[in-house]
């Protein structure tokens, strides 16, 4: 229970990632605030979480909804221990093929919705609060038809290194953690379903543990981020991805 009575706010927490890490942090002893788009997957999320857990329903692309979120989060609890930026979006399309609504959408949610995202959670962070982003190995490999998302994943780790410092005097850790490919429906959603086993097996080739991750293997990574395990961890890169971002 080394997350006993603290606030937790994960964004996209209603599937994949966002999800796994709500279990673990409902698990070692967290109170958790979820946020998505949709409220039935929502629900199905409190539902499997259990009791130490509530929904938000939310955009975090709309500045609106963040303000919203906070003032729920503020009049139930009075404060953020853990911040968990982790709502993201991403579709392959190569060069040629990249559309303006695309482009708009993807650094709408990753970029302008995890600033905000953090920005308007500073009233309510405690000082000795941990925050995460998660990013992805993609700020730093080149993958075909996906360049929107990884210039977005690398403007996140380029936010963190500045908000260190932005954060200096407040008692505020900062991390990011960069998944690898994990078995999620935003992974497996890039190619359709009679693909999807070839895509997951070219994938899995190319990490040097042979496998793809899973989502609670990103979860427990988050745990340590977000306790006082990492009390002196602070502006880093945690890649999650069986050694794919290193060979």
């Amino acid at each position: 229970m080394i997350l006993k009575d603290k606030v937790a706010v994960i964004t996209g927490g209603s599937s994949g990632i966002g999800l796994a890490i709500a279990m673990r942090f409902a698990a070692e002893g967290a109170e958790v605030v979820i946020t998505g788009r949709r409220q039935a997957e929502l629900d199905r999320a409190i539902a499997e979480i259990g009791g130490r857990a509530s929904a938000f329903r939310a955009d975090v692309s709309k500045l609106a909804d963040a303000d919203a979120l906070y003032e729920f989060v503020g009049n139930r609890y009075g404060r953020v221990d853990i911040l968990v930026a982790n709502a993201g979006t991403g579709v392959l399309a190569p060069l040629g093929a990249i559309s303006e609504a695309q482009f708009d959408q993807e650094f709408g949610v990753n970029v302008k919705g995890l600033l905000f995202t953090v920005q308007n959670a500073l009233p309510l962070l405690s000082e000795g609060s941990a925050v995460v982003l998660t990013g992805s190995i993609a700020s730093i490999t080149g993958t075909a038809g996906f360049s929107v998302y990884s210039a977005t994943k690398a403007a996140v780790r380029a936010l963190a290194r500045g908000w260190i410092l932005d954060l200096k005097d407040k008692g505020i850790r900062l991390n990011v953690l960069s998944p690898g490919p994990i078995r999620t429906p935003l992974l497996t959603g890039l190619v359709p379903p009679d693909q999807e086993q070839v895509f997951l097996e070219s994938l899995a080739d190319r990490i040097p543990l042979g496998r793809i991750g899973e989502p609670d293997e990103i979860a427990k990574a988050a745990v340590f981020l977000a306790s006082d395990a990492s009390s002196f961890v602070n502006g880093i890169e945690l890649f999650v991805d069986g050694g794919m971002a290193q060979v």
